[in-house]
């Protein structure tokens, strides 16, 4: 009742309100939730390690003062092939286009642990940005904590740019080039972020040395390495629209205006993009009030979380065709959340697998849920889950 109450009044406006809205898109399981939930501070959104555990867009609300960020969370663009393999509903293939018309920013999040697929955007994305070329993107590497070798990045910015960033063509050039008395400074070069207990780790985002911004300022307390590598702009523009002939040529994007790396599940370098992105917000009116934290009912997100706990613990297709029926949901006399859910699956093998032997698979999925629960609700819950098959 209080989320319904807070998402219908008018907003609590400030005297000079900004927003911004931003579209998080990128491959399946490229950790776009997980982004989401570092961006708010708390777990709204589901999150797991298999595919598609996001169905549909929502929202998340971050207010700081007189600026409001409306996140869209958005299922994993896909093509209707992989769709129909993974009994995907129809909002699967929309959603993520509906999210775009709406945004002022789009993040484009790539996963640099994963080598199949992190040399270049998928055909989608690449669809997806060339439709709207005046939205401004911005490429955030993800996972970078994975990679070992940490050169490979520099690769990747400019497989993925196309060697562009900012209308401005990028080469790859040591710092040993580059002579300390010289006052010729390359305007784009990668900065290091120092963590407070092990310095020079992995650079955090691109930017314009000369133009410090706060939301992408380098920390000067550790020491640097002398062969660290910059990215060095030359002038350089390309056409803003491309077509169907172009993409089928292209691995990368040549429109970003900036570059951050990150690790979303670690919350490294999250507060970095989230200063930028507060700095990007523009004049406008809030659409939700300053107590919001996401467009979804409660019910939602209860059962977002009870799926994304099948997922992890059963076995390949098998969680898509789970059906959840919530039986209660009341307030008990402590103040407490009382929720009972029926999983209802297809085949009888599959209610054996969801149980486990003795009932130890049910009741991890339901310990788990019911503490991600309190956390998002900040009350006790109790909550009980029962298997039937489909009749």
């Amino acid at each position: 009742e209080e989320q319904d109450r807070l998402l219908q009044n008018q907003p609590d406006q400030p005297q000079n309100p900004k927003v911004l809205r931003i579209a998080i898109i990128g491959a399946p399981n490229a950790g776009k939730s997980t982004l989401s939930n570092q961006l708010l501070g708390r777990k709204v959104f589901p999150v797991s390690r298999k595919v598609h555990t996001t169905r549909c867009k929502a929202r998340g609300v971050v207010t700081y003062e007189d600026t409001q960020l409306i996140i869209l969370d958005t299922p994993g663009l896909t093509s209707p092939l992989k769709a129909k393999r993974h009994k995907l509903d129809e909002a699967m293939l929309t959603d993520p286009w509906d999210s775009m018309k709406h945004a002022d920013l789009v993040l484009v999040l790539v996963d640099v642990s994963d080598h199949w697929t992190r040399n270049c955007l998928s055909k989608e994305v690449l669809q997806c940005l060339s439709e709207f070329p005046e939205i401004p993107s911005v490429l955030v590497l993800n996972k970078v904590d994975l990679l070992k070798k940490k050169y490979i990045l520099l690769e990747l910015v400019t497989e993925l740019t196309e060697g562009i960033v900012n209308g401005r063509k990028l080469e790859v050039r040591s710092a040993f080039e580059h002579n300390s008395s010289s006052s010729a400074k390359p305007p784009l070069q990668i900065t290091q972020a120092s963590p407070p207990e092990n310095r020079a780790r992995e650079p955090h985002c691109l930017q314009e040395t000369g133009q410090a911004q706060e939301g992408c300022s380098s920390d000067n307390s550790g020491d640097t390495r002398a062969s660290e590598s910059s990215l060095v702009a030359e002038a350089a523009q390309g056409p803003n629209r491309y077509g169907p002939r172009d993409l089928k040529n292209m691995k990368g994007w040549p429109c970003f205006q900036e570059i951050f790396m990150l690790a979303a599940l670690r919350g490294e370098e999250v507060d970095t993009l989230k200063r930028y992105l507060l700095m990007q917000a523009k004049p406008g009116p809030w659409e939700f009030h300053s107590e919001v934290l996401t467009s979804q009912s409660p019910q939602e997100i209860c059962d977002n979380i009870i799926r994304e706990k099948v997922l992890e613990y059963l076995p390949l297709e098998v969680p898509y065709g789970v059906t959840q029926v919530t039986e209660i949901w009341e307030e008990g006399p402590s103040g407490e959340l009382l929720i009972v859910q029926n999983l209802l699956v297809p085949r009888k093998s599959h209610m054996v697998m969801l149980i486990g032997r003795g009932g130890k698979v049910i009741s991890r999925i339901a310990q788990e849920a019911g503490q991600d629960l309190m956390n998002v609700f900040l009350c006790d819950v109790r909550l009980k889950l029962k298997v039937d098959v489909k009749s």
